[in-house]
């Protein structure tokens, strides 16, 4: 086991019977300790393979994600059925719906992720400029600002985030907004220059003395 990093295989995990199924404990085993990860399975069709219950008191009042890996489940929440092949992502951040699954197939498990609901993580600045990407490829430079723009919010600071902003605002024409972002990301990362050196996406800015040059 390395110390930066650590693996483990789901076949690999123990299996803990307990409330009506199988516990497959990920988190104990990898040490995790930002957000809540376990397996449970069902090696049997008709079997429990996630028990009911809710997020509210007495729980750890975390919004949860079950991911069907293997087999096929078919959920129960508040009350509505939810049919889970493998593949199928079912995301409750109610805490107060009631939940459960049972397996419609043989070894049928369920990976579940959870977090505090009362303190969400910040977004990664990565997942608003990915989002720009789709809109930047077909040269809807104004909705790539959009959806880029809202990371601003929690990561004004950020030199990739705001990198990008000035190259959607170049492509679109907006000189000074491009100038400006640009200006934040190269006071935030000494490399900035070096990413503009050769992006064709800021040729419309280049000739500005404020353009980062590269040492």
């Amino acid at each position: 086991m390395s110390g930066s990093y650590r693996v483990a295989h789901l076949d690999d995990l123990d299996r803990i019977e307990v409330a009506g199924g199988q516990y497959r404990p990920i988190r104990r085993r990898l040490g995790v300790r930002a957000f809540g990860i376990n397996a449970y399975t069902a090696e049997k069709a008709g079997d429990q393979v996630v028990e009911h219950h809710h997020e509210g008191e007495g729980s750890g009042r975390q919004e949860e994600l079950y991911m069907v890996v293997t087999g096929h489940a078919e959920f129960t929440v508040a009350g509505e059925t939810v049919d889970a092949p493998a593949g199928t992502l079912v995301f409750i951040p109610d805490l107060e719906a009631k939940r459960g699954a049972v397996a419609r197939a043989d070894d049928t498990t369920v990976v579940v992720v959870g977090g505090p609901a009362d303190r969400p993580l910040p977004t990664s600045p990565f997942e608003f400029w990915f989002a720009a990407e789709a809109p930047y490829r077909t040269g809807d430079y104004d909705r790539a600002v959009e959806v880029a723009s809202a990371g601003l919010a929690e990561w004004p600071g950020s030199a990739q985030l705001n990198y990008q902003l000035a190259c959607f605002h170049a492509l679109a024409g907006r000189r000074e907004k491009a100038l400006e972002h640009l200006a934040t990301a190269a006071a935030n990362d000494p490399h900035v220059a070096d990413w503009a050196a050769d992006d064709s996406d800021l040729d419309s800015i280049r000739d500005d003395p404020a353009f980062p040059q590269p040492e």
